[in-house]
């Protein structure tokens, strides 16, 4: 004689989108991730700690970490004791910030590939950080390459556009005129722009300079000199403000440095699709 077991409903206080217990089979499966992502939480914030005391030029991510740090603890307490509805909600926030950062990387990457061997009518070089009257490592390798660069273009006026900045003592633009006159360049061939403060103001101030010397800057080719990581914005920028630009990439200083800045870029990238 066969008995057949009928199974039970649940009661209320036990469906799956109630308790982790039910959804799991029983509690331990979301203890073990709940134990996993704590740890990554305290990872996550020992690596924030690192970066932001110890490693030079690497702030961003050390306030990322944190960040992360805090998603972790965050999810952890929510795969523990949220509910299913609430947990599928979160993870789907996630994998879709996940995507759209790996596709502005990509970009970003995908623009490092540049052809710095095209004719240009003038040079656009990009301020980047001073530490009080010293280059940072990012804005001395820009120095460096625009240097190179109008030594192979003799006949070529550059725009140096930078303005002043907290912590720093002179304008990033001086700064560069500075190291490129140190360099060789005359210092008859450099215009100063001093008064900008983003990438968006640093084309849109360089444009009216280009112009009172004559360069139409809108139907002219100019030569962006940047860092590798920042080509991409760069180039997407200065069209909106009607350049027609290419990039010489300028290659960052120091391994840590250059994951630091293209993680940063791709956020940076998504918030200019965003809010412009």
């Amino acid at each position: 004689m066969k008995y057949v077991v009928r199974r039970r409903h649940a009661p209320h206080y036990c469906r799956p989108w109630r308790r982790w217990r039910c959804y799991d089979g029983n509690r331990s499966r979301g203890q073990r991730i709940s134990r996993i992502l704590w740890c990554l939480a305290v990872v996550f914030l020992a690596i924030s700690v690192l970066y932001l005391t110890v490693v030079p030029g690497v702030r961003f991510s050390g306030y990322l970490s944190a960040a992360a740090a805090g998603v972790c603890a965050f999810a952890a307490w929510l795969r523990r004791f949220g509910s299913v509805l609430a947990w599928r909600i979160f993870c789907g926030f996630v994998s879709l910030g996940v995507l759209c950062f790996f596709a502005a990387e990509a970009a970003v990457l995908a623009g490092e590939r540049t052809d710095p061997g095209q004719r240009a009518d003038a040079v656009i070089v990009l301020g980047a950080g001073v530490y009080g009257t010293e280059p940072s490592p990012v804005l001395q390798s820009r120095i460096e390459a625009a240097a190179d660069y109008l030594q192979a273009h003799p006949d070529l006026v550059a725009v140096l556009s930078g303005g002043q900045g907290p912590g720093e003592d002179l304008t990033e633009a001086e700064v560069m005129r500075q190291g490129l006159v140190e360099l060789g360049i005359d210092e008859s061939r450099l215009r100063m722009e001093e008064q900008s403060t983003s990438t968006a103001e640093n084309f849109t101030f360089s444009k009216a300079l280009l112009e009172e010397d004559g360069i139409k800057a809108d139907k002219a080719c100019i030569a962006v000199v940047t860092n590798e990581f920042h080509c991409f914005r760069a180039g997407m920028l200065a069209r909106r403000a009607g350049l027609n630009v290419f990039g010489v990439p300028a290659r960052t200083p120091h391994w840590w440095l250059g994951v630091n800045y293209h993680i940063r870029e791709a956020f940076a990238v998504m918030k200019t699709l965003v809010l412009g």
